[in-house]
């Protein structure tokens, strides 16, 4: 595994949705329940960030067509969309978040 740091992202308080880029890709980050998750940030249905979509509970839809995916495991619950969204393992170290790329 090749952890990389998540840019300039702290350990973001429970529930709170940040997006980032990390060697060209574009990442959710996600806080729940004291879990951090990382999955894709531009829905597999046309690309618009999931960070700028609503969250409910451990789910996210886009704000654009409505699509939901899981914030645990990038799971499509609800279309438009049909492929799932990448999921990446997260820790903290030294306070960093870092994202397994």
């Amino acid at each position: 595994m090749t952890y990389t740091k998540a840019g300039d992202v702290k350990d973001p308080g429970e529930g709170v949705i940040i997006g980032t880029k990390i060697a060209d890709k574009d990442i959710l980050v996600v806080n729940l329940g004291g879990t951090l998750y990382a999955i894709g940030n531009k829905c597999t249905h046309m690309g618009c960030r999931l960070s700028m979509g609503k969250r409910d509970g451990d789910q996210v839809k886009c704000k654009c067509h409505g699509s939901v995916f899981s914030l645990k495991t990038g799971e499509v619950i609800h279309g438009p969309a049909k492929n799932p969204e990448t999921s990446y393992k997260v820790k903290i170290e030294n306070g960093e978040v870092m994202i397994d790329i």
